[in-house]
């Protein structure tokens, strides 16, 4: 399968990892690009959980989980850039502190006041807690696009913020009207 998108503007789209990128950081992984420019990309991985809760992560910085019990979700992995800084990707708008907009409603935040609101259930609706990030530098993320390491397709709320994280790759390949299941690992041009 040959990958011929414009990969010009990568921003508000989704990386699904091709199936040679088996064994590797990215195996799996649907990464949300939130910045792609001629200096190189930066994302999130939206579909890879840690095996730690927010609630322990709450925990963890002294926030008081106001939440109901059944309420906390798993913290995900973003990448292997920064993965000791959280980011929160969300749709609640831009009144806290460090707070970038991005594309189509949504936003990143990266200060401690959205853990506190969402600790006290006054946080966005939908939301991602994430440690990490992904990025490449100038005209990486193109050349692997070239070498079919990955694909795109349009980004859309509904699967960023899905908690099906083990099916986000299935679901966005669908997307574009084909089963990833049925990739081969096979590299190769024609």
């Amino acid at each position: 399968m040959s990958n011929n998108c414009d990969t010009s503007n990568l921003n508000d789209q989704f990386l699904i990892a091709m199936p040679q990128l088996k064994d590797s950081l990215f195996e799996n992984s649907v990464i949300y690009i939130w910045q792609h420019s001629h200096e190189g990309a930066v994302g999130i991985a939206v579909n890879l959980p840690l095996p730690i809760e927010q609630r322990e992560l709450f925990e963890q910085m002294d926030i008081r989980d106001k939440r109901q019990a059944n309420s906390s979700q798993f913290v995900l992995s973003g990448g292997p850039v920064e993965p000791n800084k959280g980011f929160i990707l969300h749709d609640g708008g831009e009144h806290w502190n460090s707070t970038l907009t991005l594309e189509n409603g949504l936003f990143l935040t990266t200060s401690r006041d959205i853990l506190e609101a969402i600790a006290a259930d006054q946080g966005p609706l939908n939301y991602l807690v994430v440690l990490g990030c992904s990025g490449w530098g100038p005209g990486q993320l193109e050349q692997e696009i070239g070498k079919n390491s990955w694909f795109t397709c349009s980004a859309n709320h509904e699967l960023i913020f899905s908690t099906r994280f083990s099916e986000k790759p299935k679901l966005a390949a669908a997307t574009l009207g084909f089963d990833i299941s049925k990739l081969s690992t096979d590299v190769g041009t024609s």
